[in-house]
């Protein structure tokens, strides 16, 4: 086991949903956070801000720092890092959530939709990954994790810029594994099994309240996936039921949106059409 009681975490998109729910959970584990996303004043359209977020840390017991910033922006990620390092003395870990999602046959997109995923999800991965790297080096070690899902190729029509800037992460991690294991430095890529509630589910009607499950199963098959050594932790793009499982979790009724009903497998066939049958779902 790892502990993560004072280790610096970086999360990105960590306004609202996901990122919100992570940060929340890693503070209950004494982990010291650095919240970045665009968000810093409240938006009439989408709820909650990294202000909400700090507040929400420092009320399970944390400490969190804020930074604004524009993930297309490759500037502001080195920014974002470095202030991680200038305020808490160090890096151990980056969690790259922030991320734009559009569906279309290709025929639907423009360039300018095109450059605005691949600039949050893809580009900004990498610009934070690297400027991560030589602090976690210096730590002797840490975890990069991306929130992206397994490469399964028969899920591209209809969704393929959006899955192949996803992939870019997930193929990302695998290298960056590679690349620094000896350095202690671990990178995974984690996605959910069913759809998750978050702001994107919701506007852009991604299926109801009995289809979803709550940000708090990432949040929690993050933890447990950052609790692990990175030096002996390897690549793996993980389904958060597995993650969980094997960390003895197999009741996940707590996650359910309507509590009246289990969510059945939404999210992972968008990447792996095949995964319900498969596992007898």
């Amino acid at each position: 086991m790892w502990t993560l009681k004072d280790k610096v975490i970086l999360i990105t998109g960590a306004s609202r949903g996901v990122g919100a729910a992570c940060a929340v959970a890693l503070a209950r584990e004494g982990a010291k956070l650095v919240l970045a996303a665009k968000t810093i004043e409240p938006d009439p359209r989408l709820p909650g801000t990294l202000l909400d977020t700090a507040r929400a840390v420092e009320a399970a017991g944390g400490e969190a720092h804020v930074v604004a910033f524009d993930a297309r922006d490759s500037q502001g990620c080195a920014r974002v890092v470095a202030e991680s390092v200038e305020r808490f003395g160090g890096l151990d870990g980056l969690v790259n959530n922030a991320g734009a999602i559009f569906w279309s046959p290709v025929a639907g997109w423009t360039v300018k939709r095109f450059d605005l995923v691949f600039g949050v999800n893809m580009r900004a991965s990498f610009a934070l990954s690297q400027a991560a790297i030589p602090h976690l080096r210096a730590r002797g070690g840490g975890h990069i994790l991306m929130m992206s899902p397994p490469i399964v190729p028969d899920a591209l029509p209809g969704k393929a810029p959006y899955l192949v800037s996803k992939w870019g992460m997930t193929a990302l991690a695998m290298a960056i594994d590679a690349e620094e294991s000896e350095h202690g430095i671990s990178a995974s890529a984690l996605w959910p099994v069913t759809g998750i509630r978050t702001a994107a589910t919701e506007n852009l009607g991604m299926g109801d309240q009995k289809e979803w499950r709550t940000p708090e199963i990432l949040a929690d098959a993050t933890v447990a996936l950052l609790r692990r050594d990175p030096k002996r932790l390897r690549f793996r793009a993980w389904l958060d039921e597995d993650v969980l499982a094997e960390a003895g979790v197999t009741d996940l009724t707590k996650y359910r949106c309507d509590p009246d009903f289990e969510p059945q497998p939404m999210s992972i066939e968008l990447v792996d059409p095949g995964w319900a049958a498969r596992n007898g779902r």
